[in-house]
């Protein structure tokens, strides 16, 4: 009895068991299936990413992710406008939970460089408004730890200036609607918008690297001679695009200025201390005009050559008195007190002798030649910003003398420029141009001086500065040449002593021609580093050599000191005093 109970305890007992393990199997089954059907609906929906939405995700045609507006890059690829996603601060005044004095007072802290009471006065405002654009990952995360719910922060595009001051006035910036306002942003709005073009970049001619080095030595001769301004350019005189063209002072193209009565930036709550005046934006190498003074000389010179007034350069012009015609007087800064021939005029910079030359030509030669290379006209470039020469009325003798050493006319920086390259790179004159040559542009160039004629031009610019007024623009082994201008200012009807405009107009290395610099000294005064004198010789003309010096290796000229312009049979025709010297 008692063995029977047993072995039916013993048969209940497995049978329990073997239920119990049923139901486990089965458990664990329905989790299997559950877990499988979810990995199947993970599976499932990768494939239909990967098979459906690739494109619109991952493909090449992702425009969700491709800015409205195209990149600017330097000719070398360098970024120097782009459109970015950046975070805006934007409040509702109206549902503002905190305190606002507090929350003014702790934004402040955020953002020091804006006053407490403009915050208040935004927080307090009956309308929404931004309390800050482009703003930083960290400072949006802060402002987001303050906790109040009034205060958003949306994504929004931002056009991005990575290189700030450099090359401002070339490139530009949009203004509060996102259209281009100055330069090639605004030259380009167009193209840099147009959907069928959507994120492709513009490529200019500019090289941010010889655009760096001229404005940091724009700045130090500033610095040295205390000037107003400073203006250059620098331009390739094979294709005729622009390298580097600066204006300074210079302004930041990411907080541009857009009125000259209220001066707002495009940050909002800016500090007064951070604005600029609106001035700095007037770019002076194409939409300010100046009189150049002696650099027109050279021209001159040309012109006669080509037009058969000057055969032969021994022949020697009077320059031992002031030249007087019709009560006016034309005199030289630095007179010789003798008869000069060409090379000794332009080695000495005679404003006497030039204006003979310049009477031998006649007014419509000089005319001619004025308006071949552009002088009547605005500036041939691609941006907006550009100046009407001012050009003579009534062109008579005495007008026609002094503009033919720069006076009486009134012409940019790039307008000299575009000449000189014409001038010495075998009389071909092209428009200079921002945008990176591609192609052919010989349908835009015209011939302005024979190929002679610019053959014994260069010579004449590299004895300029190797036996005249430019020898503190030479650079050792780049064969630089060029000349030398100091004008006095129009002032009240006249022209002021005190008031100077320093050009030197430049060109290297000359045996084979391929840059042309200009650099202008706005009002330079007399200093130190001058040896207190004024004129461009002593101001302008370090500029040109220190800027040569920088940029040369980068454009691939390696200096050479045994090899130079072969000027032996100009040499015998410039005068020395007996004894020497």
């Amino acid at each position: 009895m008692t063995i029977f109970v047993a072995r039916t305890a013993s048969r209940r007992s497995g049978v329990r068991g073997g239920v119990l393990t049923a139901h486990a199997l089965w458990r664990l089954l329905v989790l299997a299936g559950i877990f499988g059907l979810f990995l199947l609906l993970i599976i499932g929906r990768l494939t239909t990413l990967a098979l459906f939405e690739s494109t619109r995700a991952f493909g090449a045609t992702t425009t969700d992710y491709i800015p409205d507006r195209g990149d600017i890059l330097d000719r070398n690829g360098v970024p120097l406008a782009r459109t970015i996603q950046a975070y805006s601060i934007w409040v509702k005044p109206d549902k503002i939970l905190g305190d606002k004095k507090q929350l003014a007072k702790e934004l402040t802290a955020i953002f020091p460089d804006t006053p407490e009471s403009s915050f208040y006065q935004k927080l307090t405002s009956k309308k929404q408004g931004y309390l800050r654009q482009r703003a930083l990952p960290a400072e949006v995360r802060r402002v987001h730890d303050l906790g109040e719910i009034a205060i958003e922060f949306p994504r929004e595009a931002e056009r991005l200036y990575p290189q700030h001051e450099l090359a401002a006035h070339a490139i530009g910036f949009l203004d509060r609607d996102g259209k281009g306002a100055l330069g090639i942003e605004r030259m380009l709005d167009a193209e840099l918008r147009d959907p069928a073009k959507r994120g492709k970049p513009v490529s200019l001619a500019i090289d941010i690297r010889v655009q760096g080095a001229l404005e940091i030595e724009l700045a130090r001769g500033m610095e040295d001679t205390d000037a107003k301004g400073a203006a250059g350019v620098i331009l390739d005189a094979q294709t005729g695009e622009v390298l580097a063209m600066a204006t300074l002072p210079a302004f930041d193209p990411n907080r541009p200025l857009f009125t000259k009565k209220t001066e707002q930036t495009l940050q909002p709550g800016s500090n007064l201390t951070d604005r600029i005046p609106i001035e700095r934006q007037v770019n002076s190498v194409t939409n300010q005009v100046y009189e150049l003074g002696s650099t027109f000389k050279p021209l001159t010179v040309a012109a006669a050559l080509d037009a058969g007034s000057v055969r032969n350069l021994a022949i020697r012009y009077d320059a031992t008195v002031p030249l007087e015609i019709g009560g006016f007087k034309i005199r030289d800064l630095h007179p010789t007190k003798r008869w000069l021939n060409v090379p000794e005029t332009l080695v000495h910079s005679s404003n006497i002798v030039t204006a003979r030359i310049a009477d031998n030509l006649g007014p419509e030669g000089m005319a001619k030649m004025l308006r071949d290379i552009g002088f009547h006209e605005k500036p041939a470039i691609e941006i907006g910003e550009r100046a009407k020469p001012i050009w003579p009325r009534n062109w008579g003798r005495i007008t026609n003398m002094t503009v033919g050493y720069g006076h009486g006319i009134a012409v940019t920086p790039m307008h000299l420029a575009n000449a000189y390259a014409a001038m010495v790179n075998g009389g071909i004159w092209r428009p200079a141009t921002l945008i990176k040559v591609a192609g052919d542009r010989k349908h835009l160039e015209r011939r302005v001086f024979s190929a002679s004629t610019s053959a014994r031009m260069r010579q004449l610019l590299r004895m300029i500065v190797v036996d005249g007024t430019g020898k503190n623009a030479d650079a050792a082994g780049y064969r630089v040449g060029g000349k030398t201008g100091s004008a006095e200012k129009p002032s009240d009807g006249s022209y002021s002593r005190s008031l100077l405009v320093a050009t030197f107009a430049a060109a290297f290395p000359m045996d084979n021609p391929r840059y042309v610099m200009v650099a202008m000294l706005d009002e330079p005064k007399g200093a130190a580093a001058s040896g207190f004198q004024r004129t461009a010789g002593l101001t302008a003309a370090p500029i040109i050599k220190k800027t040569v010096t920088r940029i040369g290796p980068l454009l691939g000229i390696i200096p050479d000191i045994k090899r130079d312009v072969d000027v032996s049979e100009l040499t015998p025709l410039l005068w020395t005093p007996k004894g020497g010297g």
